[in-house]
């Protein structure tokens, strides 16, 4: 076993691509990360059963295809375990017993069970959706991390993790260990908008519910269209017309893809440069970027994925197989 602190962290397989708003805002971090520590990068499909319960067929074709992006984007199967949630059976035992010590109280003050209440309605409503925080807390305690990457914004909602793993240790004992937050020190990358605004000329953040993303697999053809539509300075009108690069997308995207982007939103700002320009120019640099993460995609085989779970879910049930021992242990459950 390795001697690497462990951390772990998953992605949904709602859609069957990644776009470059979760690798910024998750994956590339997770590639730097791995150098240092043990990762566990989990494909979460029983969370999309939360929204999807409809469709398991697609959960499962979509796992398979983020599970791509993963390895595509940098993430090392021979150093990393990259596994689907579903398959260490352990997640769903540890996630059963869980729930019986969280207060539904605690579960009802979720701000996102309440945000998804809204979007799923009421008739669509599931114990699933609830209990969505008590199945995050399993996955992550189950391989009693030193920590979970986690952005700035996002940290708040593992407390309730922290709080449920403290809760099962005063009624039974130290079973699971404090983790922390791991923060990247720079996230100014996982603030990339999406390619359009709203009805008040603001970006959008990027999602795929907004059909404003760029995909990690599409190609460069599709690439180029997409931010040759994408929203600018709506008052300039004309090259010379001054821009507003703050409220640009392309502008935007050119900080964290071109290294002259300093030089960029200076003459775009005093009128020196048009929109097509900045459009052209990011066109080239964004597709120099993701050149080889689709290189690495297009020759990742179905069946090498496959050979990667399952491998995947083989050492990570070495590890849960233990903590579920432990958590057995402790509540006497022989």
């Amino acid at each position: 076993m390795s001697d690497k602190k462990r951390i772990l962290s998953g992605m949904q397989p709602t859609s069957p691509r990644l776009h470059i708003g979760n690798y910024e805002g998750a994956l590339r971090n997770w590639v730097e990360l791995q150098k240092t520590y043990k990762l566990y990068c989990c494909v979460v499909d029983w969370h999309a059963l939360t929204t999807m319960a409809e469709d398991p067929n697609q959960i499962a074709l979509n796992s398979r295809e983020v599970a791509k992006d993963y390895v595509a984007a940098g993430i090392d199967p021979s150093e990393t375990v990259v596994f689907i949630q579903s398959h260490v059976k352990e997640h769903a035992e540890l996630h059963l017993l869980l729930s019986m010590v969280t207060p539904l109280g605690w579960l009802e003050r979720v701000p996102t069970f309440k945000e998804k209440q809204q979007t799923v309605g009421a008739e669509r409503e599931s114990y699933g959706l609830l209990g969505y925080p008590v199945l995050q807390a399993a996955d992550i305690l189950l391989y009693k991390p030193y920590g979970v990457p986690v952005g700035r914004d996002q940290a708040p909602h593992l407390e309730i993790s922290r709080e449920i793993a403290r809760r099962f240790n005063r009624l039974y004992g130290e079973v699971f260990p404090e983790f922390v937050n791991l923060i990247p020190e720079d996230e100014s990358r996982a603030k990339l908008p999406g390619l359009d605004a709203d009805d008040e000329g603001v970006l959008r953040k990027m999602s795929k519910s907004y059909d404003n993303c760029i995909y990690l697999n599409e190609t460069p053809e599709e690439t180029a269209q997409k931010i040759m539509g994408a929203f600018t300075t709506p008052s300039k009108m004309r090259k010379t017309d001054p821009g507003i690069p703050e409220g640009c997308a392309v502008c935007q995207f050119l900080r964290i893809y071109s290294p002259q982007w300093q030089t960029q939103w200076q003459e775009d700002r005093e009128g020196v440069r048009g929109c097509m320009q900045n459009k052209k120019e990011l066109i080239e640099a964004l597709n120099e970027t993701l050149r080889p993460i689709r290189d690495r995609r297009a020759a990742i085989s179905d069946d090498d994925i496959e050979a990667i779970l399952a491998a995947g879910a083989v050492k990570a049930r070495e590890f849960a197989a233990c903590t579920m021992d432990d958590v057995r242990e402790a509540m006497g459950l022989r």
